[in-house]
């Protein structure tokens, strides 16, 4: 680099020309962006209830129209039922997600009237993953982030596919963000 006031070669990372004192303007670092990481939606498992509920509805209302001796409108409705059914729990299952940054973890919750909380990496005191012996089985878990800006404030991700993974993905972000 050269100096702008009178030309002389400065010295790497100089703040000041050593011939005429002026100040050296530093090229400003670029704009580090956020960036998404990942997002996460809780599992099918999670809505295991609603789902056999809407299966059996289905089953119901295929037997009733294939049965000739009883009513077609009875058959038409469970069906409609279960179609409804499945459908709010699919909408439930998009209303939950939990998204991962390269600065914040943030829980989106609810259809219509949102919810929305946010925790800085930076500000990660502890990830705990929980596993009960089904979602061990089916390749489910829970992971719990803490807070170290206050002991209430906990983000819990239930019932999401290979919690060892995202918790490690947690881990190095938030070793990356603190670096």
């Amino acid at each position: 680099m050269r100096c702008g006031q009178c030309g002389a070669d400065l010295a790497q990372g100089a703040t000041f020309c050593s011939r005429c004192g002026t100040r050296v303007m530093q090229p400003r670092p670029a704009e580090v962006r956020e960036y998404a990481l990942s997002r996460i939606l809780p599992s099918w498992w999670h809505f295991t209830r609603e789902l056999l509920v809407a299966f059996a509805l289905f089953l119901g209302g295929a037997y009733c129209l294939g049965v000739p001796h009883l009513d077609n409108r009875v058959g038409l409705a469970l069906v409609l039922l279960a179609v409804v059914v499945f459908g709010m729990a699919a909408l439930a299952r998009r209303s939950t997600s939990w998204s991962l940054t390269s600065d914040r973890l943030i829980e989106r919750r609810g259809t219509f009237a949102n919810r929305r909380r946010e925790m800085e990496l930076a500000d990660v005191r502890s990830i705990e993953v929980d596993q009960s012996f089904f979602q061990r089985l089916l390749g489910l878990g829970d992971v719990a982030v803490a807070s170290a800006a206050s002991a209430e404030f906990l983000i819990r991700l239930s019932d999401i596919p290979n919690p060892e993974e995202v918790a490690e993905m947690l881990r190095r972000a938030r070793l990356k963000r603190l670096a």
